[in-house]
């Protein structure tokens, strides 16, 4: 998809800078995402990738800029905050619950209670959450041997992709996915990709970061660079030719010599 300039970017960042004492870890760095597109994020490390989504998600307050999201300006003091507006983030360990089944941890911090008519506390409704899952898992096209499965038992692939199920379950418009193929193997990675299409295919907007630009070029419909906290260009994957990227991520010139 290409982004259309009539459009409103579901996400944007204006000139966002975040400092850490005397360490200079994001300046000025603007880049929009819009909704049905897959951003992918990318640059050496320490570029800043972190820290970016980071302040998108409301864990670091920025200290100069602005974020828009749909359309208004927005401050984070939270991930509450941030997920409240339609923000979703999954991080590399997931904090998926080793020892509760997969319906436990779709609705973990949001669980469903049925009405109590005589006792003040209310009883989980199982049976509701249980039908929720199967049918968000399914939407999504996810295979596994059961909702009830403990997380434990799951494989590398599944288990992300029960935390990335999650993240689109609850009215998200944003799903922000930090290296969500890292340590998987090839079969488990290509699940993934798989799924995050049909997150785009859904409507939704998504930010990925990902070492592997193999993957990035796959899916991604647009790719923002980051090098030494700043933006270093912003790219169409269809009309940008591989090593101009792998440039702007090394910081050389195409065609340019490098000394060894």
């Amino acid at each position: 998809m290409v982004a259309d300039s009539q459009r409103v970017p579901l996400l944007q960042t204006r000139n966002l800078s975040k400092r850490f004492g005397a360490v200079q870890a994001l300046k000025n760095i603007s880049l929009e995402v819009y909704a049905g597109e897959v951003v992918g994020l990318v640059g050496d490390n320490g570029a800043g990738k972190s820290t970016l989504i980071k302040c998108i998600s409301g864990i670091f307050p920025i200290d100069s800029g602005e974020i828009w999201f749909d359309g208004q300006a927005v401050t984070f003091r939270s991930p509450r905050d941030a997920s409240q507006r339609g923000i979703q983030t999954v991080y590399q360990d997931l904090a998926l619950c080793d020892n509760l089944d997969v319906v436990g941890n779709m609705f973990l911090g949001r669980e469903q209670v049925l009405p109590a008519l005589v006792h003040p506390v209310k009883p989980l409704d199982e049976t509701g959450m249980e039908k929720r899952s199967i049918q968000i898992l399914q939407g999504l096209a996810v295979s596994l041997p059961s909702v009830r499965a403990r997380i434990a038992s799951l494989s590398g692939g599944q288990r992300q992709a029960v935390a990335i199920a999650r993240a689109a379950m609850s009215d998200s418009k944003l799903v922000i996915l930090d290296e969500p193929t890292a340590a998987l193997g090839m079969v488990q990675t290509r699940q993934v990709l798989e799924l995050i299409r049909r997150l785009r295919r859904d409507g939704l907007a998504i930010l990925v970061t990902n070492h592997n630009l193999n993957e990035i070029f796959e899916i991604a419909d647009r790719i923002v660079v980051l090098r030494l906290g700043r933006t270093n260009g912003a790219y169409e994957i269809a009309r940008t030719p591989r090593e101009q990227i792998l440039a702007a991520i090394t910081g050389t010139e195409l065609g340019a010599r490098v000394a060894v």
